[in-house]
């Protein structure tokens, strides 16, 4: 009779080979779904003997046999915001096309968060990280010294213009991770372009970030747009990237002896927020101020009036991001991929 205290033996792959009747390897292909195909009646009765001994693959066991944890990571800045919620989903399902598991951090907009994340997510061995940082250079080396790839993601440069994404190479031998994302400074452009295009010749911003955050291509675009059309500079008012950042944002706005007639606003959540306190103070939009945002979030669809937005492609920087972490082509040059900007016209900028 065995001791009170001592431990039961934990069911292995050959355990439940022998049960049903078959080999440890063909109880491996059923477990892994692969890569060899396995008879129906051979899975069944593997899988018979799976829960008649209740056994459980050893995950561990699996990452050091395979080489692989089969697990990226993705940091955003704030899972919240429904473009990063959407963005994760694209990439989750990119990455689950390949046979791999993400998994989710979400870094609050601090900084120093997102260092801790990296450092853990490096502690774990995850096969590889996209991040969506606050820095456009982000501090890496703990994966570099795990010897991780990463990617990043929702990176912002002004690159690609219209038509197809636009590729820059770093160089024969270029260090650092590859980068994947949108040409915000050419797409605020284009929005304020539009707004001139109305007749607005006062053109606010509300801009996002936080101490932590550098100088925004958006910004930069906007500052562009209206230099381009020998315009003076409507208000900036500086604001979180959330619904009550845009709120205060708009009675800010409000607040001022000269109000813009148009104001270009850096997400759609911001947007959002805005709409909410210039509907309170009994403003007409887009008669009293027009709206233009970024981001191209499925909420803007269905704000009041729905906003005109600069949309990003989302599935198509998922899909390229996934590409750039795990089938890099040997000794490939560090490579950012931007693909452009594009403007989407509803009634908050006084289209239709």
């Amino acid at each position: 009779m065995p001791h009170p205290t001592s431990q039961a033996k934990p069911t292995t792959r050959d355990d439940v080979a022998r049960l049903a009747g078959v080999s440890p390897a063909v109880v491996s292909y059923v477990v892994n779904g692969g890569p060899r195909a396995v008879s129906p009646a051979n899975e069944a009765k593997v899988r018979q003997a799976i829960r008649a001994l209740g056994y459980r693959p050893n995950a561990a066991a699996r990452a050091l046999a395979l080489g692989s944890s089969e697990m990226l990571a993705m940091i955003v800045s704030d899972a919240m915001n429904p473009f990063y919620a959407s963005l994760a989903r694209a990439v989750e399902n990119a990455a689950a096309e390949r046979g791999y598991t993400l998994l989710l951090a979400d870094s609050q907009d601090s900084l120093r968060t997102e260092r801790r994340l990296i450092k853990n997510f490096a502690a774990r061995r995850v096969d590889g990280l996209f991040l969506c940082s606050l820095l456009f250079e982000p501090d890496l080396m703990d994966l570099e010294q795990a010897d991780i790839p990463a990617v990043l993601l929702n990176h912002a440069t002004d690159l690609a213009t219209a038509g197809s994404p636009a590729v820059m190479k770093h160089g024969a031998g270029g260090h650092g991770p590859n980068s994947v994302g949108v040409a915000f400074q050419d797409g605020a452009r284009m929005a304020v372009e539009h707004l001139i295009s109305h007749g607005h010749e006062r053109i606010g911003l509300v801009m996002g970030g936080n101490a932590d955050s550098e100088l925004d291509a958006r910004e930069v675009g906007w500052h562009q747009g209206i230099q381009d059309a020998g315009l003076t500079e409507g208000p900036i008012v500086r604001a979180p990237f959330n619904r009550e950042g845009g709120y205060r944002a708009g009675q800010e706005l409000l607040a001022r002896s000269e109000r813009p007639t148009a104001v270009f606003v850096s997400s759609d959540q911001q947007a959002a927020g805005l709409l909410c306190a210039l509907h309170e103070a009994g403003l007409r939009l887009p008669e009293d101020l027009a709206v233009f945002s970024f981001d191209g979030a499925p909420e803007s669809e269905y704000t009041w009036p729905r906003l005109s937005t600069v949309a990003q492609p989302i599935k198509d920087l998922a899909q390229a991001a996934v590409n750039a972490l795990l089938t890099p082509e040997p000794g490939q040059e560090t490579q950012t991929k931007i693909f452009p900007a594009e403007l989407v016209l509803r009634a908050s900028c006084g289209c239709h």
